[in-house]
């Protein structure tokens, strides 16, 4: 990696991105970083151009199981905080940490190139107002984020009222007198169902496959606070969260939701109370999959057939870095293939932050991701055997840390992992590379 005043490019002062430039700073590791934005926060600032947050957006984990653990939210932030709270949060999590003076805002990084072999550094192209700039780094750290590039699938047909993916939409206006029909009833999905079902003037939701449906309440507490006392393995857990889920949500399918076809956790859950209420009270109905498109009527792959005035397609996002190659990042199927999803297995000057999912992961599980990594980086410039060992286990090729659990086979679930075996993998390496294990 060269000597130690070699500088390392970060793109992103999202929260993964301030995550690893706080680490940067406290490990003294000489870096600059970019960001697309005027200021920090990522997605969680609605206004900023690539963001995909809407007015009624919050978190669906509570702020004690999401917040960073050395900067915890205010005392008054609620429970589940809004997109405005977030924004908030991460700008005060930089001045506190003071990571503002390390970026470069309203910078977009064009394009990024191996200067030769692995290991020997990246030549990167960036524009500001001021015009387009290149400049050599010994390292590469990519924190963009994994949820702005639209995932919008083709429908046979066309359309002829509004098409819109979720990612363009903003408020609840939008379904102001209109026939709505939601396809897709991932978190997002359901939220923005929940928000036409009080503008529009009908709303219907179009379901591919079934999902598990959590409150955001067990016996007063947030949901996701109950568990993780005791570490129970995957069958007995399910069998227990299973049985609180019949408790407090019932069985959605009397309301007409299908029937998952897969087990609990196979998939990330919807964590929605409201969805099922409005089904309960016919508010919403439910549909099956879209067959095509003929004018504003949608056929549906059931046989039946409705007229809507605007369609908005809540099918998530795809990974994107499109600043470079997608080979140079070990790319396989839908997502590249890193260890313990971050780590290339043959580049020590490349990695890729945040672009790991799982229930209850929150920013401190990705704090640790960064941790891991350049507590890495400072141990090869300083030739410890504990990076030389990492070093060797990345290269010898890996599986996702996914605990045995058989995710089912769509894009957004590529680098989704178990939270109790990545944890456990990462901070092992964190305590190994003179750090303190969680």
């Amino acid at each position: 990696m060269g000597d130690a005043h070699k500088r390392l490019a970060l793109i992103g002062a999202g929260p993964m991105g301030l995550a690893a430039a706080k680490l940067l700073v406290e490990h003294g590791i000489d870096f600059q970083g970019f960001e697309l934005n005027s200021g920090v926060g990522g997605l969680w600032d609605i206004d900023a151009p690539r963001s995909t947050m809407y007015e009624t957006a919050h978190l669906i984990s509570s702020k004690k199981m999401t917040e960073f653990s050395d900067f915890p939210m205010r005392n008054e932030v609620a429970e589940y905080p809004s997109h405005r709270e977030m924004k908030r949060y991460f700008q005060e999590f930089a001045e506190h940490f003071d990571l503002i003076k390390h970026y470069h805002f309203g910078a977009e990084v064009l394009s990024c190139s191996p200067l030769g072999g692995p290991d020997e550094g990246w030549r990167i192209t960036w524009r500001n107002d001021a015009g387009e700039h290149i400049e050599e780094f010994s390292g590469l750290l990519i924190a963009n984020g994994t949820l702005s590039e639209p995932n919008m699938p083709t429908f046979e047909g066309d359309f002829s009222g509004e098409l819109v993916h979720s990612s363009e939409y903003r408020s609840a206006s939008q379904f102001d007198g209109k026939r709505v029909l939601i396809i897709g009833a991932g978190n997002s999905g359901c939220d923005i169902a929940v928000d036409a079902i009080h503008h529009g003037t009908a709303c219907d939701l179009s379901m591919r496959r079934g999902y598990y449906f959590v409150p955001k309440y067990v016996f007063g507490k947030p949901a996701d606070t109950m568990g993780g006392a005791i570490k129970l393995p995957m069958p007995l857990k399910r069998i227990i969260d299973g049985t609180i889920l019949k408790w407090f949500v019932g069985d959605p399918q009397k309301y007409g939701f299908p029937k998952p076809d897969y087990k609990l956790y196979e998939s990330h859950p919807v964590v929605n109370s409201l969805v099922l209420y409005h089904a309960g009270h016919g508010d919403l109905r439910i549909r099956p999959d879209v067959d095509r498109f003929e004018g504003k009527t949608v056929h549906f792959k059931d046989g039946t057939s409705e007229d809507y005035d605007m369609i908005l397609a809540a099918t998530g996002y795809k990974l994107d870095y499109p600043f470079i190659d997608n080979a140079l990042l070990n790319w396989q199927g839908d997502a590249p293939q890193l260890y313990l999803n971050c780590m290339h297995p043959e580049r020590d000057d490349l990695f890729v932050l945040g672009m790991v999912e799982a229930s209850g992961l929150g920013w401190q599980g990705r704090h640790e991701q960064a941790e891991m990594v350049v507590r890495y980086i400072k141990g090869l410039r300083e030739n410890g055997d504990d990076a030389r060992a990492l070093q060797q286990t990345k290269a010898q090729g890996f599986t996702r840390a996914t605990g045995g659990v058989e995710y089912i086979d769509v894009p957004r679930m590529a680098y989704y992992v178990d939270k109790a075996t990545y944890r456990k993998a990462v901070t092992q390496w964190i305590g190994k590379l003179g750090g303190q294990r969680a």
